[in-house]
């Protein structure tokens, strides 16, 4: 079973910390608002990384 990150962006306050870290996997959208772009653009250590990096815990795994 695959896993991919997910933003919730009612709660994302586009500190941008996760395009940072994770710039093939997360960019801000016209809104301000992080999303994936591609949830394996990068190294899964990486995404875990920007996933414990967001200060309101707006980023995680979803089982595919």
């Amino acid at each position: 079973m695959a896993r991919a990150p997910v933003v919730d962006q009612t709660l994302c306050i586009s500190c941008g910390l996760c395009t940072e870290i994770a710039g093939g996997t997360f960019e801000l959208d016209e809104n301000n608002l992080s999303r994936v772009i591609d949830p394996t653009g990068d190294p899964e250590e990486v995404i875990q990384d920007a996933i414990d990096s967001c200060p309101v815990e707006a980023i995680s795994w979803c089982e595919e």
